[in-house]
């Protein structure tokens, strides 16, 4: 008897995550996973999507709490024994009008999008089972930030044998240097919300060096790719972008489907539906 698959999509109550659990639920064969940090807002989202006609599971996460990501991880491993499809959407971004310093903004901001989000794989890819989809969404802010970073910076981040543990140290560098307001001087010209930008290079590098550790391990195509949803009218936006949750949740949900054994996109960054060169932009 072959066992049932499951999907997880992470901060998934509102927005672009619940539109990609929508489509999941639509065209994923298996369970879909809604998690949220908060109880009563994720089971809300779950009684939308039973209005509506179908069943997601919930599960409680906050990707800031590691136990709380143990804790998914066990539930997974009991019930499902593996996992077959995971969407890193849970995100944080402080807009222009917050009030709290920059240096809170990028300490707070590179630990939830980018260490947290670490932290979510490092837990739940031993449970990815072969021909496992993982999309960690990213967004075009990579290509802002990137294009204002100094030279120096920018030949660091480019290193296409970068590893896992010098991106951390590039992210710390930074959120080091907010700290000391001396990200300017070290090479990050950045506005106040760039902090999102620079995590989110962080995000997309980190998905490149996964794909390139599950190949050198010779994983059983398992397939890891970034992506941009594209600048979608959510709450993080602040209701000013022109597309529609249904709309961000294409490239995502793309990513998510890609048949099995298919030759790419692998460790790449997405943007609607196709390879999208975030360095040159």
């Amino acid at each position: 008897m072959s066992l049932k698959r499951v999907a997880v999509v992470t901060g998934s109550n509102k927005g672009i995550g619940l539109a990609i659990v929508r489509g999941l639920c639509k065209d994923f064969q298996g369970d879909v996973v809604l998690t949220a940090r908060d109880e009563g807002r994720g089971r809300a989202a779950v009684q939308v999507l039973e209005k509506e006609g179908f069943s997601p599971k919930f599960h409680l996460l906050d990707i800031s709490d590691h136990q709380s990501i143990v804790k998914l991880r066990d539930f997974l491993k009991e019930t499902y024994q593996g996992l077959d499809v995971l969407v890193n959407n849970a995100a944080i971004l402080y807009n222009e009008d917050s009030t709290l310093p920059f240096p809170d903004q990028a300490r707070e901001t590179i630990k939830v999008n980018y260490y947290n989000n670490l932290d979510v794989c490092e837990v739940l890819f031993p449970l990815l089972r072969p021909h496992a989809r993982v999309c960690n969404m990213s967004s075009l802010a990579n290509a802002i930030a990137f294009k204002v970073l100094s030279p120096e910076l920018r030949t660091k981040f480019l290193n296409p044998q970068i590893t896992m543990p010098e991106v951390s140290s590039l992210m710390t560098q930074f959120v080091d240097a907010a700290q000391e307001n001396k990200h300017e001087e070290q090479g990050f010209f950045l506005s106040r919300v760039s902090s999102y930008g620079i995590s989110k290079i962080g995000l997309t590098l980190m998905s490149a060096i996964q794909q390139r550790d599950f190949d050198a391990q010779g994983a059983v195509d398992i397939v890891v790719n970034s992506c941009s949803p594209g600048y979608v009218n959510t709450d993080m936006t602040q209701g000013k972008g022109p597309l529609t949750v249904e709309e961000g949740a294409v490239t995502p949900l793309y990513l998510c489907l890609l048949p099995p054994d298919v030759s790419g996109p692998r460790g790449l960054f997405i943007r609607e539906k196709a390879i999208y060169d975030w360095t040159t932009t």
